[in-house]
């Protein structure tokens, strides 16, 4: 079979119709990105092939760090086509890693080019790649118009003035594009010397002071408002756990207090203390009908050096193996006792909760949304073909796949989009192949009616309901 042609990843009749009769006719909602929201604002055009490829993505550079090229060459000093030729000299190293199919589905995808991408080739892609970036409709809005998304959900913090976001509301182009909440600054207790600027920021942005504790959760109170107005239907939130413990209101005050004040926080107290903003902002979702995103499970910034260099979301992240269990229990109970508990998606990082993550959702449904409680996709180090497997299969086990609001794409990048057509070719390959099997009915009008519908909803349609996006708007330029 041809490498990644129309039939990739599909390996049986049922799949083919399902993929290309079905889910490749369905709209993106990206409900969880890290594009820029000023890059879409300005509809940005971008200066080559490594501003748009290369320069945030730390997939791409924990390969060539793999592969044995100095950090000049990846985050350094370096020009942007001797990183260029530095990614395009390790891509033949990438074989069987998902990199290798991204790139080139990438750059099939969005400029045509069908060569396969390695030092040789270099040279002839960057120049027809930056042909088109420069004179193409492959702008930050061309390229979402063009992989037809229907819905961005950008990651913001509070602190942020949403300046880009009340300047698409007032100029829409076709393009959804949302912000999402994401207060995770506020946990930085143990760092006062982050923490102090934020405050500042938080407390400027939303008209109050918020360097008292009662004035940051006031602060956060307005901003959540804010963000509502903005069009804004989830938060999102990293943490590597959430604890087995409880935390006082007197308590995170006083965490609070001394951590501005420059005591910084212990570990536990660091957890107790993010536990309890998250439990109030949960309440704040539950008001509002947004859904709360927990990301749990990293190990972050493990290498000192790498850490000092270059900062967070530098490629050195790691797969975390923290307990998750009593946590969650804790924090969903706790809130499902309240009768508060907000749509909630769960998101792991190590395979080997995966059982776990997808279990645990059916004992906090309560009837009144279907999938209320979700296990999300397949996130980070298991965001390929593997991951996305074991993914679905899991909760095909003990949930309902039928519910599943869908793949993200997660990404700082523009050309990212494909990762949706990955997952959509995954999911149709795996409901085809039951069908071939048995597993599942090959009837004609019970595939119309049941199966095909499921691979609509999967790719878009859950999502579209679930976050209450409703149909895409139109107008302006």
């Amino acid at each position: 079979m041809p490498f990644c042609d129309d039939d990739f990843l599909l390996s049986c009749d049922a799949s083919r119709q399902l993929y290309h009769e079905v889910a490749a006719r369905q709209p993106i909602i990206d409900y969880h990105c890290h594009l820029s929201p000023r890059d879409i604002a300005e509809d940005r055009r971008f200066e080559s092939l490594h501003a748009i490829w290369l320069e945030g993505d730390h997939y791409k550079w924990r390969a060539m760090r793999a592969n044995g090229v100095p950090e000049e060459r990846i985050t350094g000093a370096a020009s942007p086509r001797e990183k260029f030729q530095a990614w395009a000299e390790t891509v033949p190293h990438t074989l069987r890693n998902p990199a290798f199919h991204w790139t080139h589905l990438e750059l099939r995808r969005h400029f045509g080019i069908e060569d396969l991408l390695d030092g040789s080739s270099a040279q002839r892609i960057w120049d027809e790649a930056n042909r088109q970036l420069a004179t193409g409709d492959l702008t930050a809005r061309g390229i979402l118009r063009r992989m037809r998304v229907e819905v961005v959900g950008t990651t913001d913090d509070p602190a942020d003035d949403l300046a880009f976001h009340e300047a698409l509301l007032r100029a829409p182009f076709g393009v959804r594009v949302v912000p999402t909440f994401r207060p995770d600054a506020a946990f930085r207790v143990h760092d006062p010397a982050r923490l102090r600027p934020w405050v500042r920021r938080l407390s400027e942005v939303s008209g109050g002071a918020a360097d008292t504790f009662p004035g940051l959760l006031a602060a956060l109170d307005r901003r959540h408002a804010d963000f509502a107005a903005a069009g804004c239907r989830a938060s999102d939130h990293g943490l590597t756990r959430l604890p087995d413990d409880d935390c006082t209101e007197a308590q995170a005050a006083a965490i609070w207090t001394r951590a501005l004040a420059g005591t910084a926080a212990t570990p536990g107290e660091t957890e107790r203390f993010a536990v309890f903003v998250l439990r109030h902002v949960a309440r704040l979702n539950h008001e509002q009908g947004w859904a709360l995103q927990l990301h749990l499970g990293p190990f972050r910034d493990p290498n000192p050096l790498l850490a000092r260099g270059l900062g967070a979301d530098a490629g050195c992240d790691t797969i975390g193996d923290a307990r998750q269990g009593p946590g969650l229990v804790r924090f969903l109970g706790g809130l499902a006792a309240e009768a508060a508990l907000p749509r909630t998606i769960l998101y792991n990082i190590n395979p080997a909760d995966n059982a776990l993550f997808a279990a645990m959702p059916g004992s906090f449904q309560d009837g009144t949304i279907p999938g209320k409680i979700q296990w999300g996709s397949a996130w980070w180090f298991m965001d390929q073909e593997r991951g996305m497997r074991d993914q679905m299969n899991m909760l095909s086990d003990l949930g309902l796949l039928s519910r599943f609001v869908g793949m993200v794409t997660d990404s700082r990048s523009f050309l990212s989009y494909p990762r949706h057509e990955y997952f959509r070719r995954i999911l149709c390959d795996l409901l085809g192949a039951d069908v071939a099997s048995g597993r599942l009915p090959a009837d004609a009008a019970w595939r119309r009616e049941r199966l095909e519908p499921l691979v609509a909803g999967v790719c878009a349609a859950n999502a579209r309901e679930y976050f209450g996006f409703g149909a895409a708007r139109h107008g302006g330029a």
